[in-house]
């Protein structure tokens, strides 16, 4: 939606990493050098660690944009809390190799051959392995011992392990990784963005969706984002899209403090909204966009049309209230032109205040509710690609 309103060619802070928006920080600066470092040995483990959205996953696709298919063979591989058989198995489907048996002699075999005709084809591979946090001793074992094929004295398979600041913590101490560490030859842990690097950030990122000073950003926005996303890549993203999609929703020219304020305060109830109710989502994921028997609709919608109602209903009552302060009011002023003393005037007028405070208070309630529903409907939306019909 916002992309629309502000004639973004595309949305600039989306969570998936696109490497049209790569951003080279000090860090991703230093970590591609070790990268290429890495490469160059064509052997071993390189191993590239980070906080959860430090931007791991859109440095390997900003790699993937340099290198030559023609000569590197990559396989992709995001692991799940693997035994060393399951990883050898998705190894090989990373591959896109087929296992007859699936048992996993048949699968090293397999691997093997297809490593040694890709060499003789003059191709080196590269297998690269993200959230290695999740996998057991046995796993990363078997991941060396992938390392061991070769074709005469040339390593048949290098590998890039990508992981958060646990995996680098057991890397280092485990005593039970020692052959392991001494395969690494490349080694960088990704650092949070600094305050000025945050601004940059968002600013790149804005200009390569086509931005034109439109929206503006207020005073002091950027500082106070750096505060609140502790300069953590997809962290800024979240909130970024959050306060555009606000902008767009109030035709906003201008991206303020008290905007941003709004938006975080806004994540975090949503936040703890999440976190009541993540029971429920953990053993039914699929409910929310399942049919709902009685209305025919989906749940999100149904979901939508309750909050939507209860807007009405407030809305009705604040209309009322309305009316009774209207009715108070010349009540009020009659009561002024039948003579009351000083003391019984004030009493009324403050009366008055006190309900005309009640009803502002209600409206303003009234809107963060509405805005935060349109907030919901439009993410919801823009989640599925096949929903834009609605």
């Amino acid at each position: 939606m916002y992309e629309q309103y502000y004639g973004f060619s595309a949305r600039p802070f989306q969570l998936t990493p696109d490497p049209h928006f790569y951003f080279e920080s000090a860090s991703h600066k230093k970590a591609m050098s070790y990268l290429g470092y890495g490469l160059g040995q064509a052997e071993g483990f390189i191993v590239i660690t980070g906080e959860v959205g430090a931007g791991k996953s859109t440095l390997v696709a900003h790699l993937m944009q340099r290198i030559d298919p023609a000569a590197l063979t990559v396989a992709h591989v995001v692991t799940s809390a693997l035994d060393g058989e399951e990883l050898v198995h998705v190894v090989a489907q990373a591959f896109g190799l087929e296992v007859e048996g699936h048992d996993k002699a048949g699968a090293l075999g397999t691997i093997e051959r297809f490593l040694q005709d890709e060499a003789r084809a003059g191709r080196r591979c590269l297998l690269v392995v993200d959230e290695c946090q999740n996998l057991d001793m046995e796993a990363l074992e078997e991941l060396r011992m992938l390392s061991n094929f070769q074709l005469g004295s040339h390593s048949l398979l290098q590998s890039l392990l990508l992981g958060q600041p646990e995996f680098r913590r057991m890397l280092a101490h485990h005593p039970g990784l020692e052959q392991l560490r001494q395969r690494i030859i490349a080694s960088h842990h990704l650092d949070a963005l600094d305050e000025e690097e945050v601004a940059e950030y968002v600013r790149h990122r804005l200009v390569q969706a086509g931005w034109s000073d439109r929206p503006a950003l207020g005073e002091e926005l950027l500082e106070a984002l750096y505060r609140h996303t502790d300069g953590i890549p997809r962290r800024v993203n979240q909130v970024m899209n959050r306060l555009l999609l606000l902008g767009a929703i109030e035709e906003r020219g201008e991206l303020t403090l008290a905007m941003l304020d709004d938006v975080v305060t806004e994540m975090a109830a949503d936040q703890t909204r999440g976190a009541r109710g993540a029971g429920d989502l953990r053993e039914a994921p699929s409910v929310p966009h399942e049919p709902d028997a009685t209305s025919g609709i989906s749940l999100p919608a149904a979901e939508v049309a309750a909050l939507l109602a209860s807007r009405d209903a407030r809305t009705a009552e604040l209309e009322a209230a309305i009316s009774e302060l209207q009715t108070a009011g010349i009540g009020h002023r009659h009561d002024v032109e039948q003579g009351l003393s000083a003391e019984e005037t004030r009493g009324a007028e403050a009366r008055f205040a006190a309900e005309l405070e009640r009803i502002e208070a209600r409206l303003e309630e009234q809107e963060q509710s509405f805005r935060h529903v349109l907030t919901m409907l439009i993410e919801w939306l823009e989640e599925d690609p096949s929903r834009e019909a609605a």
